[in-house]
């Protein structure tokens, strides 16, 4: 599934797009996906197109935060959590950092 929204986050153009295994450091999700875009345009593109790709293949959305502001917006798909981030806001929270533990996963 992480690499499924991935392929569809980079269907948008996102930027520097990441999978980071957290299984085993986080009980909120096994894997978050992390991924930019240059605008909240293009972020907002961005989730519509994980959202309609994971609909069509059968995914349920449990949560979607952040998608008014197109800054950070957030989908939960239980196991796996993507983040999709306007640049500024990745450099700013800069998740990679909080979740160094954690298995990178190249797609």
């Amino acid at each position: 599934m992480a690499y499924f929204i991935g392929k569809a986050a980079s269907n948008k153009k996102a930027r520097d797009i990441k999978i980071l295994n957290v299984k085993g450091l986080s009980e909120i999700a096994d894997y978050f996906v992390i991924c930019s875009g240059t605008s909240t345009i293009q972020v907002k593109a961005i989730a519509d197109e994980i959202e309609e790709k994971m609909a069509e293949s059968g995914y349920v959305i449990n949560h979607k935060e952040g998608y008014n502001s197109g800054k950070w917006i957030l989908l939960d798909y239980g196991t796996v959590i993507a983040h999709i981030f306007h640049e500024e806001d990745r450099e700013f929270y800069d998740l990679e950092r909080l979740w160094i533990d954690a298995e990178a996963i190249s797609i």
